[in-house]
C-alpha cells in the first residue's frame, strides 16, 4: 500500500511537440525489455521531456531495474524502437550515466571518493597523459561540487553514510558530460532527513542543470513535490503521465489485471486492491506464482 500526499502536486513542464523526435530526452515506442530469455516488459511506450523527473514504481520483479538497465545499455533492446536524447541509443551512450541498486558488501574497502569518481571518467579511453591527467582533475572537482561533496574527497567510501555515499555515487555517474541520469532505488536504507536531502540534489540536477532523471523507487510519497510524471509497471506492462493520470482505480486495475482501490483521507491517497489482498495468482510482481494470504495475516 502506498500514501500520497494529495496536497503535493508535480511540476509542469513544457513538453515537445511530437514531430520533433530530436527534443524528446526518452522516446520509445513498443519498447520490449528482455533479461535473459525472459520478456520483463512488453510493449511500453515512453515520452520523457529534457529536465523532466520521472519516478518509476512497481512491485518487486516489475521490472524497475531492468528497463533502466536497457536504458543504460547494459541490457540489450528486446524490440520495439528508443530513441536516447534524439539518438540510437549506442550513439548517446556516453551521455547516459546509470547508478546502481547496490553494492556488494566490502567492495569498497578503502578507496577514497576522489579515486572512487575519478575512476570513472572517460572509461571507454585508455591512458591519460599530462593533458587527460588535468581534465579529469577538473571533471572530478565538477563532480563533487555538483554533488556538494567536495569535503569528502580525500574520505575512505566504506567510511560514509549512506546519504554521503548516495551522493558520491551520482557524482561518479555525472563526472562525463552526461544528459540523462538514471538512478535505481537511491532511497533505499536511508533515514528521512537523507531521503529529503537525495531527493533535493536530484530536483536541482534537473531544474538548474537541465539533466533529465529516472528515478526508481517503492514508495511515490516522497517523490510528489519533485517529480513531473509517473511511470508506473505492472503485469510487463506500463502506463506513464501526471500523477492523477495514472494513479486512479480505472488505470491501475487496467495495469494491473485486477480491481483495485485509490482512496482519499485526510489529505494522502491510499493505493491497495480492491478486495483487500493480492488474489492466489496474481501478476503484480512480474511473474505468477502462489501467494498465501494467511501466511501474510490475510486481508488487513
Amino acid at each position: 500500500m502506498s500514501a500520497v500526499p494529495r496536497s503535493a502536486a508535480p511540476r509542469s513542464r513544457s513538453t515537445p511537440d511530437e514531430g520533433a523526435q530530436t527534443a524528446w530526452a526518452v522516446r520509445a515506442s513498443g519498447l520490449v525489455c528482455r533479461r535473459a530469455a525472459q520478456t520483463v516488459i512488453e510493449t511500453l511506450d515512453l515520452r520523457v521531456a529534457p529536465g523532466q523527473l520521472v519516478g518509476v514504481f512497481g512491485s518487486n520483479g516489475s521490472g524497475k531495474t531492468t528497463l533502466l538497465q536497457t536504458l543504460a545499455g547494459i541490457l540489450p533492446v528486446g524490440g520495439g524502437e528508443l530513441d536516447l536524447l534524439g539518438e540510437a541509443p549506442a550513439q548517446a551512450r556516453t551521455r547516459v550515466g546509470y547508478v546502481a541498486q547496490s553494492v556488494p558488501e566490502g567492495a569498497y574497502g578503502r578507496v577514497a571518493v576522489g579515486s572512487f569518481v575519478g575512476a570513472a571518467w572517460q572509461g571507454e579511453r585508455w591512458g591519460l597523459g599530462l593533458r587527460g591527467a588535468s581534465r579529469r582533475s577538473l571533471a572530478l572537482h565538477r563532480a563533487l561540487r555538483s554533488v556538494d561533496a567536495l569535503h569528502l574527497a580525500a574520505r575512505p567510501m566504506a567510511g560514509l553514510s549512506g546519504g554521503e555515499r548516495q551522493r558520491v555515487c551520482i557524482a561518479q555517474a555525472l563526472i562525463n558530460p552526461v544528459r540523462l541520469l538514471l538512478l535505481d532505488e537511491p532511497l533505499s536504507n536511508l533515514d528521512p532527513r537523507s531521503q529529503q536531502s537525495v531527493l533535493q540534489l536530484v530536483n536541482r540536477l534537473c531544474r538548474d542543470e537541465g539533466l533529465t532523471v529516472l528515478l526508481t523507487a517503492h514508495d511515490i510519497n516522497a517523490l510528489l513535490p519533485v517529480m513531473d510524471q509517473v511511470l508506473y509497471l505492472a503485469g510487463k506492462r506500463g502506463r506513464m503521465g501526471a500523477v492523477d493520470e495514472v494513479v486512479n482505480a480505472e488505470s491501475l486495475s487496467a495495469l494491473y489485471g485486477l480491481p483495485m482501490s485509490v482512496a482519499r483521507h485526510d489529505g494522502y491517497v491510499f493505493i491497495h486492491p480492491a478486495h483487500g489482498f493480492m488474489p492466489e495468482v496474481s501478476p503484480h510482481c512480474g511473474h505468477t506464482h502462489a501467494h498465501d494470504a494467511n501466511a501474510a495475516g490475510g486481508p488487513p
